[in-house]
């Protein structure tokens, strides 16, 4: 009798990571003409990156999980202008859920071989939140957490 091996994250048990990267955005006011400004001067390339983790398993996790790592208050324009003067400001880990996988800007990295949501929450629970541009901030986190996950 033949055997079908089906090489996929739920018949194998692993959980698929991904990266995705948005805009970042700012409510209308001055913190939206300050992005603005500094995205059309070239001063920083204002993107967000995070992890996605989309479970092999059914619930509780059945939709996919997003871990990311920002400012504590985004919209802030006093935080925006600490930002992008690169001094460090209180940062903060989120997790929330989507339906879905992004339709753009979202990259595939690999399988876990561990339970990727334990890693992550653990990885979360020892992550230093204060964030500085190009030193701390959410490339460094997505790196860490992915190299962590895709061991």
């Amino acid at each position: 009798m033949a055997v079908l091996k089906v090489n996929s994250a739920v018949s194998s048990g692993r959980d698929g990571v991904y990266v995705a990267a948005v805009p970042l955005r700012a409510n209308k006011g001055p913190a939206q003409l300050l992005m603005s400004s500094a995205y059309s001067l070239n001063l920083w390339d204002l993107q967000h990156f995070m992890v996605i983790i989309k479970p092999s398993s059914l619930p509780p996790y059945p939709q996919v999980m997003v871990f990311d790592f920002q400012p504590k208050d985004p919209e802030n324009i006093f935080v925006a202008l600490e930002v992008l003067s690169g001094r460090a400001v209180q940062g903060a880990v989120l997790v929330r859920k989507l339906t879905r996988l992004p339709r753009s800007k979202c990259w595939y990295v690999g399988f876990s071989e561990v339970d990727a949501m334990d890693v992550a929450h653990q990885f979360n629970k020892n992550w230093e939140t204060s964030l500085r541009v190009g030193y701390h901030d959410c490339r460094d986190y997505t790196n860490g957490l992915v190299e962590q996950l895709t061991r």
